[in-house]
């Protein structure tokens, strides 16, 4: 015979078992979402930089079974990014190290045993921390822009827009004078003709000129010159 005890213990088993499908079916459907999310997102350990987990989409990106990152490394980012690119991968990890927020930009990859290379656009931000608040691993995500775009021209004044407006950040720390030596020179006027005009000495502009190009990351005149350009010297 049932007592009520026993009912109650019934009713609450089946309860908790409801429960639990419900969960099961809410933790089945949001992994379904991760592996069918049009991009590709990973998390690795931001001190050996070693994926951790990634989804469906990356895997078939890569060519690699997640297994297969893990193993690898760092080595599974030298082996799938452009030689030119791969140092962005040092670069980020050291950037959270360094307790920065964020790490984004393009960069580009090829699948396992392909020759062409794809491209990227990716963001970064830290995942999970230790004890201590430093950051242990990364979580990314990142986007093919290779075949996926369909709004050339908008992605055209996108990437156009957001490279003037970091060159305009660059620009805001030159001072004075540099920016008065930097009109000038964008004008095809050279450093003797600069220093004429400011009446300062050639070697002063010279110097004035160094400060700029490493300011604004260029490595020379004609790099200089486009970048002022873009920013709205004539």
């Amino acid at each position: 015979m049932q007592t009520g005890s026993d009912t109650g213990q019934s009713f609450s088993l089946n309860v908790l078992q409801k429960e639990n499908e419900q969960l099961k079916n809410r933790i089945h459907w949001l992994e379904s979402i991760l592996h069918h999310v049009p991009a590709m997102i990973y998390s690795y350990d931001n001190n050996n930089k070693s994926v951790t987990w990634c989804n469906d989409r990356l895997a078939e990106t890569v060519g690699f079974t997640p297994a297969e990152m893990t193993g690898m490394g760092m080595e599974f980012f030298r082996h799938i990014m452009h030689p030119d690119d791969f140092k962005l991968a040092a670069v980020a990890q050291q950037s959270f190290l360094n307790n920065k927020e964020q790490f984004g930009g393009l960069a580009r990859i090829r699948k396992k045993g392909e020759i062409d290379y794809r491209w990227l656009l990716g963001l970064e931000v830290p995942f999970t921390h230790d004890k201590n608040g430093r950051v242990v691993e990364i979580i990314c995500a990142f986007l093919d822009l290779t075949n996926a775009i369909d709004t050339n021209v908008q992605l055209s004044e996108a990437l156009n827009a957001i490279m003037r407006r970091q060159h305009e950040s660059l620009f805001n720390k030159l001072t004075s004078r540099e920016k008065d030596v930097l009109a000038m020179a964008v004008k095809g006027l050279n450093n003797k003709e600069i220093a004429h005009s400011l009446n300062l000495s050639r070697y002063t502009v010279e110097t004035h000129r160094k400060n700029i190009r490493l300011k604004l990351k260029v490595r020379n005149t004609s790099e200089l010159i486009t970048i002022a350009r873009k920013i709205g010297f004539e």
